[in-house]
Formats: C-alpha cells, structure tokens, sequence
C-alpha cells in the first residue's frame, strides 16, 4: 500500500506566507512558522465553548494585506477581529460594536493612528496598542503621552503580538470595555482610596472626583498608580518601577515611565509643574508621598 502523501499546502496559507514573507524582505520570520491551518470557523468553535467570550479586537491599517495577516492569525488564536482601513470605518464600526482592545497604525492617510488614538482616548480606557515602524521613536513616545497602553515595532513576529495583546488584556482587568455609567456604578459600591486632589477607583480602575464623575486610566497607569500606593514614602527607580508595574513582559523602553508619571500628574496634582503627590529625586527616580489629598 502506498504509503500517505503529506498534504499540499492551502492557498490562502500559500497566501499568508507569501504576504509575510513580502512584508519581512525575504527573510523568514517566525511570524512565518507560527502560522496554524485553520481547522473550523471561530463561530463554531465558540458554539463549543459559547461560555467564554472571546477578546473582540480591532485592527486599523490602510494596508490591507497586513491587517488580514494580523487578523487571520488572531482569529485563528481564539480573538474575535474586526478588521477597518482608517478613523471613519471605525468610528462607523465603534457606533455599532464594541471592542476590547484596538490595534492602531500610525501612519495612515487622511487621518493618522495618533490623531485617531487621541479622538479615542478623550472618550474611552479602551486599551490601545500602536503599531509603528522601528525607528519612529517620536511616534512611540507622543503615542504614550496621548494614552496608548503599548506599541510594536514593524517588522514584528506575529507571536509576539499575542503575547503582548493578552498581556495588555490581563492588566487592563476587565472582561469587556467599561462604559463610563458603568464606572460611575462601580464608583459608588466601590472603596475608593485617597491618591493627590482625587480617588482611586480600585475596583473600576479609575480616578474620581470630589463630585462623583469619574476620570479613566488606561491599564498601564492604573498599575504605575497601584505600585505607588503600595509602596508610600519610598523611593524608586525608574527601573524598579518597570519591573513592578510592566513585569518586562513588553519590554517597554525606560522614558515610558517619565511619559507616565507625566500623564498622571495631570489627573491628580493641583499643580502639575509643582507635584505634591508624586515627586521626582532628580537623578534616581521618584517617590509617592501621601496625605496631599485637598479636602
């Protein structure tokens, strides 16, 4: 008997690795190998499982053989993706569906990843991670301060992606995006504690106000602002603040933490220029210095 052939390869998976190989220069990436046959649609596996909800993802790239790469190798690992070119397909998409988590091209015509990030933002903690090329560093700094909660670098390995995506899912804590009436629900059952001029939310995740109206954080402010509190009166360096609030699994680069910091003097300080709450040891790193809190 002849003995079994091994099967030929797909061509939407001949498809795939062409794309992935294009978009590496020829070299063969591990985006490459890490790529899985698709066994049944996601909707039928989720009959199976119909308990767990799955992340719902969106990705954002005017590059359409990059975003169906990301969104086939995503599905195929459990997310649920919706997949638009530019701002107005999303904000179309947003009105009609929620997401979890946004993935966001910088550079993008019409209207760029960072001025969308900002529209987002200034309505939403949604997490937001931005995809930019590997020398723009100004992009990645300026992307923080507007309140992305990471970024990857082209060219980037598909697994690596993941990766951070659960990551940024685990430390967002929220099984879904939070509304802002949510928030305030929350706030109120909730023991909010003292942090500068407001109060921390810790079971919503956020800041709120004297009057009871809420201010977001994204994940990785919430977990800067956690490690503060637990460790009051203390110095600490910029590394050791990574390694607390980042655990390293995204390798954020050590400025991020300045850009931070920034961002949350805003939201808590009376004084942004003249911060009481969380002070700065010229050299070394910072400290959290309770009891600043304003009646």
């Amino acid at each position: 008997m002849a003995g079994f052939k091994q099967p030929a390869t797909s061509l939407i998976q001949q498809r795939q690795l062409r794309r992935c190989d294009d978009y590496m220069s020829g070299e063969r990436r591990m985006c490459c190998r890490s790529w899985f046959p698709i066994r049944m649609p996601l909707e039928s596996r989720m009959d199976e499982h119909h308990s767990v909800r799955s992340p719902r993802l969106i990705v954002v790239d005017d590059e359409e053989h990059l975003r169906d790469m990301m969104a086939e190798y995503l599905r195929e690992s459990g997310f649920l993706v919706r997949t638009v070119s530019g701002g107005a397909a999303l904000d179309q998409l947003l009105a009609v569906e929620e997401a979890d988590m946004l993935l966001l091209d910088v550079n993008m015509p019409v209207e760029d990843g960072l001025s969308i990030a900002r529209r987002i933002r200034a309505r939403s903690s949604m997490p937001i991670i931005m995809v930019t090329a590997a020398s723009d560093t100004v992009d990645k700094i300026v992307g923080l301060e507007i309140g992305a909660d990471d970024y990857v670098t082209k060219p980037f390995d598909l697994r690596e992606l993941k990766a951070r995506i659960r990551a940024l899912l685990r430390r967002n804590q929220s099984g879904g995006p939070i509304t802002q009436n949510e928030k305030l629900g929350e706030a109120q059952r909730a023991k909010n504690r003292p942090f500068g001029k407001m109060l921390l939310d810790m079971e919503a995740c956020c800041l709120v106000r004297a009057d009871g109206t809420s201010e977001p954080l994204t994940a990785m402010e919430f977990d800067l602002i956690r490690v503060f509190m637990q460790n009051p009166d203390r110095v600490l360096t910029r590394d050791r603040l990574l390694d607390l609030a980042h655990k390293r699994d995204n390798d954020p680069f050590d400025r991020s933490i300045d850009v931070r910091v920034t961002r949350i003097r805003k939201k808590i300080e009376h004084d942004p220029a003249k911060p009481q709450t969380i002070k700065t040891v010229r050299g070394t790193g910072y400290i959290y210095t309770p009891g600043n809190r304003a009646a």
